[in-house]
């Protein structure tokens, strides 16, 4: 049995927060569609750039199986727009300021960083099928090889 309060099969929470470059955003908006939210702990760092680069990479083949792809940190929308800027990242980037998605997602984690504890992200992803339920979650994700894996197991759901 899972640790985490939202799991595979529940309901994704539906928070609207501000986005870039669109204004705001809630998951409802994109019902109908297979939705990607990868949450990571924070603009321009070497880890989350090459997550971010490898989604935009691959939103081809994310846009050709119907699915949107949607980054989500802690990070100002001003971080987003210079991280959007800087890499040419072709999706939206949720601003959770307020931390109201993330821990909506239960993804705030306890981290240690040289010996001292801090709440942060946990870099995870999920993938909410068009009804708006959680159909594969990923937690304590590690970047190598993650986005081809949630490419085939998107098309594995979609049969």
């Amino acid at each position: 049995m899972s640790t985490y309060k939202l799991n595979p099969g529940d309901a994704a929470p539906d928070i609207e927060l501000p986005v870039w470059p669109e204004g705001r955003l809630k998951l409802s908006d994109l019902r109908g569609r297979w939705v990607i939210l990868y949450f990571y702990p924070r603009d321009s760092t070497p880890g989350c750039t090459t997550e971010s680069c490898e989604f935009r990479d691959a939103l081809p083949d994310f846009s050709a199986a119907d699915a949107a792809v949607i980054g989500v940190s802690r990070d100002s929308i001003k971080s987003h727009q210079r991280f959007v800027e800087k890499q040419s990242l072709n999706f939206p980037l949720i601003s959770d300021t307020d931390e109201l998605l993330c821990r909506a997602f239960d993804v705030i984690q306890i981290k240690k960083l040289y010996g001292k504890e801090s709440p942060g992200v946990e870099r995870s992803t999920f993938i909410i099928n068009p009804e708006g339920i959680i159909a594969h979650a990923w937690r304590k994700v590690r970047v190598n090889e993650h986005v081809a894996d949630v490419l085939n197991t998107l098309k594995s759901l979609q049969g």
